[in-house]
């Protein structure tokens, strides 16, 4: 097994996946350094980061000499390389492959229809948001969030009892939505209960529940 000390993640804190990333690592309670990249930092667009990551995208993990892209990805390998023993990424083949299906979910449904509105809402300036425009999206938005309210009417976490990664990468995206502000949003109760119960753990305060920026 790799030795977790050589553990380095680069991309900014404020970015939805490497918060993901970072939450993960709390959980398993990995020690790693973080690099700042993307954005304002850039970085991600040098020779140097793109031979480490081709899409030019954060997060990055760098571990030894293994390196690995894609934030839901990075999750599963923290898991099976220093988390066997963790709940949070479960053995059973059903069980696992219904949380990898959350993870494929956020990225395929839930990331098209949150970035239009999280760009419009936190990283566009007043004066230049066409409220009309963004509604529409949030109304887009909610239909996603509908899904989730549904699955959540019969368990406590997104997969039954226990608190696994699914949690982790749906819970980062429902920070967002649920934290944007001035737009229309359905009631939704069981996603609000959900949302409850892992607000208080350390990664997620620590890494996702920070003011969006």
């Amino acid at each position: 097994m790799p030795d977790n000390a050589q553990l380095t993640i680069w991309g900014r804190a404020n970015s939805v996946n490497v918060q993901k990333v970072l939450w993960c690592l709390r959980e398993l309670d990995l020690a790693y350094q973080r690099i700042d990249a993307g954005m304002q930092f850039g970085k991600n667009d040098q020779p140097a980061y793109l031979s480490m990551n081709p899409n030019g995208r954060v997060p990055t993990l760098v571990d030894g000499d293994f390196v690995l892209w894609e934030s839901n990805s990075v999750m599963r390998y923290l898991c099976l390389a220093y988390g066997k023993e963790s709940p949070i990424y479960p053995q059973a083949p059903k069980r696992r492959a219904a949380v990898d299906r959350w993870l494929d979910w956020t990225l395929s449904t839930v990331q098209p229809v949150d970035r239009p509105v999280f760009w419009a809402l936190v990283r566009t300036p007043v004066e230049k948001r066409d409220m009309a425009a963004i509604q529409k999206d949030v109304d887009a938005e909610a239909v996603v969030w509908r899904i989730v309210e549904t699955q959540l009417a019969t368990r406590r976490f997104l997969e039954g009892d226990e608190f696994t990664i699914a949690d982790i990468a749906v819970g980062t995206y429902a920070r967002r939505w649920l934290g944007v502000e001035g737009v229309t949003k359905p009631k939704l109760p069981n996603l609000d209960r959900w949302f409850a119960q892992f607000a208080d753990r350390p990664g997620f305060v620590q890494f996702v529940a920070p003011p969006m920026s």
